[in-house]
């Protein structure tokens, strides 16, 4: 009975030397992945603006295979291969017969569809 006691305590103490070696590892994997979700879910935030949320609709006007747009009035985005700063920068602002989106747009939404835009026309 006494040896199994001493097992045990010799386990669990092992184990409590052991678990803060990996919470850096913990953290890193976590971090990780909720950076990698933060990603998908402003990707899929910006590939809603582009299709229906801005009005009019950026795909009316330009063509992103990513989002199945064949718009002819603005830019081939694939083509162009905009970055999402310049994007922005466009949707806030207009550029040329497109219209400005800001006060239509959150910030939030503007800073999805640039990332969403930019990766997209990369083809990332």
């Amino acid at each position: 009975m006494m040896r199994s006691f001493s097992r045990r305590v010799r386990c669990v103490t092992a184990c409590f030397r052991i678990l803060p070696a990996l919470w850096p590892a913990a953290a890193i994997a976590f971090s990780t992945s909720a950076a990698g979700a933060d990603a998908n879910a402003k990707m899929e935030l910006g590939r809603t603006v582009f299709t229906k949320i801005a009005q009019p609709q950026c795909g009316l006007c330009h063509t992103l295979e990513d989002a199945g747009t064949t718009g002819t009035i603005g830019a081939k985005l694939e083509e162009l291969r905009p970055d999402a700063n310049r994007v922005a920068e466009a949707v806030r602002k207009g550029l040329g017969v497109m219209p400005p989106y800001a006060g239509k747009l959150t910030d939030e939404q503007i800073e999805a569809v640039a990332h969403y835009v930019s990766r997209a026309a990369a083809g990332n």
